[in-house]
Parts: C-alpha cells; structure tokens; sequence
C-alpha cells in the first residue's frame, strides 16, 4: 500500500541560496500546524542541519548507522525539544559519501514515511553523486533560487534534471528578494525569474537579516516566533504547502510602501 506522506526534496544547484534555511523554517512551520515531519540532511559531505535546528548536541545515531542496522529509525531520530511534532535524521559521516547509493536514500526515505507525514530532504548543493542520492528518494521538490543570473541559471538545470527523473509537482521559492532592488531594476523581478524557470510560485521569502541572527542562533525564525517579515514568508509557505490559498507579497507594492514611509518619515514639519 502506497504512503500518502509528501515526500518533499529541497533543493537548488547552486550552494548559499537558503536550502538549509528553508528545510528548517519549513520543518518546523509545518510541525506547529499540526503535520508530523521529519527533516532528512542529505548533504552528507557538509551537514548543517543540525546546527540550525539548535539539536547538533543531542545527535547518537545518524542514517549511516540506521542503514547499517545498527541501531533503530527511532534511536536515530532527534526529536526536536520545543517542536515534538518535528524530527530530525541526521547525516553520516562524510565517508558515507564512497557508499551511499540511490537504493540506500529510497530505503531510508521509505522507513520515515511510516512514520511522518511530511519528510523533507535537504539537497546538497550541485548535480553530482549527492545529488542523484537525494532525488532518489523523493517524490516532489521546491527550488529554491536567488533573483539572481548565477542562481537562476544554476535552478533552471536542477529543474531539467528533476523532470527527467518524473518529480512532480515541482515549485518555485524565491529567496532574499529586495523589493527597492526589484523596483529600480538592479535584481532581477518576480517575473523574470518565474517566466525562465517556468515554474508556480510557492512563495517569495525577502531579505531579513534576523535570518542570519536566528541561524547563527540555532534558532529558526518560525520557532521563536518572530515578527521578522522571513518569519511570515516561511509559515505562509506551508501554508500553501498543506493546501490554503494564500496570497502572495506584491513586491512592487512592499518597495512603494516602504519608500513613501521613509519620505514620510524625512518630512520636516515647521
């Protein structure tokens, strides 16, 4: 009987656009509205999962040695201390990466649906071996990209590559999106990226440097409950995720409003 646990991968070609970010802010969004969810690190070489969930001290086992059957899925997984709903599989050791195969990725994945409703795979950067590990295991994915030219190309391979190997749906996150920049035509618009990609847009995150203080923190955003506009932008996309409808930021509007506030604000009344 087929599980009915979304089996997500998070990912992008290019490295430093937010994947890990995301998995996490996500993971968590996700597990605070109700859904079970297991966050998988597949980027076995670098592992930084765990930091950002704050759970780096609390890890035994990882999915090397589950898959060696040296010890239990449960044993492995690390429940998160103020999110029980979430559940993080760490990565191995990085010598895993000389035996790790798409059989053993699809093995751990399909353990974890039994047990979760959501699993969340977090890509490691690139299209080589940890790549083709991570896809292997999943069902649907969200790429995430910069409105950058680098990132935009980079994503537009993955996406070629995810259809080839019959993913489906695959969405679209735009991270740190600056709406003065968009506005004045220094970063490339919404439009831009969605009309080369040719993807649905599962939401936009903007810049926010909280997203910098909570990672260096151990502390996504949407776990301790931030008012940062990131913070809003990772829950409205589980949100849609699970099926609500959800408008999405006009990011022209976002950099009108706040440049009439800031001449507002520089007004001098006498």
């Amino acid at each position: 009987m087929e599980s009915n646990t979304r089996i997500i991968l998070i990912c992008s070609g290019k490295g430093g656009v937010g994947k890990t970010t995301l998995t996490a802010n996500l993971g968590i969004a996700l597990a605070q509205q109700g859904s079970k969810t297991a966050v998988l690190d597949a980027d076995f070489g670098l592992r930084n999962l765990d930091l950002l969930l704050g759970l780096e001290n609390r890890i035994i086992y990882t999915a090397q040695e589950v898959l060696e059957e040296s010890c239990r899925l449960e044993q492995a997984l690390v429940k998160h201390k103020q999110e029980p709903n979430l559940s993080l599989m760490p990565a191995g050791n990085p010598r895993m990466l000389d035996w790790l195969k798409p059989d053993d990725m699809q093995r751990i994945v399909s353990m974890l649906s039994e047990e979760f409703d959501y699993v969340l795979i977090d890509c490691p950067a690139g299209v080589e071996d940890g790549f083709k590990n991570a896809v292997a295991g999943a069902k649907e994915a969200i790429v995430i990209t910069n409105p950058e030219v680098s990132a935009v190309r980079d994503a537009d391979r993955v996406i070629g590559l995810l259809n080839s190997n019959g993913i489906k749906p695959v969405q679209l996150v735009l991270n740190r999106v600056r709406p003065k920049m968009m506005a004045s035509q220094e970063m490339l618009a919404v439009e831009d990226v969605t009309d080369i990609l040719a993807l649905p847009l599962l939401g936009l995150v903007v810049e926010d440097e909280q997203v910098i203080v909570s990672t260096n923190r151990g502390e996504p955003l949407t776990l301790i409950g931030s008012k940062s506009p990131a913070a809003k932008c990772y829950s409205n996309i589980a949100r849609r995720l699970q099926g609500e409808e959800i408008p999405l930021i006009d990011p022209s509007k976002e950099g009108s409003i706040r440049e009439k506030f800031r001449r507002l604000m520089q007004t001098k009344i006498f």
